[in-house]
């Protein structure tokens, strides 16, 4: 059986920390988990381009999912995100500058898209390994939320299927606890 293609990204440092865990735990991953061949995309962390650049890389390496991960300082827990919302608003500038206040990210779009992938699986797989997890009702309103939208957007009503998942920072999850996480998320999928 022909393995399924997973795009799995991972963000760019952001804000005044010089390290970002997302795209560290992301870049540790296998190459391949499961059934799913991983693809892997670090993102910059700014609105519309992360997102299009994500969009970009899952049409050419035809993923028939798409995984993306962030960092939630203040979590202490490994955040499958439920929904993503169409909204902009950021308390930071992104790493552009870009400091959007309660702008939608598509005046056209519908107020909010539901994650595609099976998130509440992939909650329970990731209590299951030892790792604490719980499912979220928001990805906030940065550019990680901007991402997971966008996504959802542009393939609502395709086969790709696309999820979000934050981590803690390190000092409150350490890196290989959130690598066993992702892992366990993505063979729930």
């Amino acid at each position: 059986m022909e393995p399924k293609t997973l795009l799995v990204t991972g963000f760019m440092p952001f804000g005044s920390e010089d390290r970002n865990p997302s795209w560290e735990a992301v870049d540790a991953l296998p190459e391949r988990i499961g059934a799913w061949k991983l693809c892997k995309l670090l993102l910059p962390v700014e609105f519309d381009r992360a997102a299009a650049l994500a969009i970009r890389a899952a049409e050419a390496c035809r993923a028939d999912a798409v995984l993306s991960v962030g960092l939630a300082a203040g979590r202490t827990a490994v955040t499958p995100e439920y929904v993503g919302v169409n909204v902009r608003d950021a308390s930071i500038p992104d790493n552009a500058g870009q400091k959007p206040a309660g702008e939608p990210i598509d005046p056209n779009g519908p107020a909010a898209f539901f994650s595609t992938l099976p998130v509440r699986a992939m909650t329970k797989a990731i209590q299951d390994a030892g790792v604490p997890a719980k499912l979220s009702y928001t990805a906030g309103t940065y550019v990680c939320n901007d991402l997971l939208y966008s996504l959802l957007k542009r393939f609502s009503g395709a086969a790709v299927r696309a999820a979000f998942v934050h981590i803690p920072l390190e000092q409150d999850l350490p890196l290989d606890r959130s690598i066993r996480a992702l892992i366990a998320a993505i063979e729930a999928i």
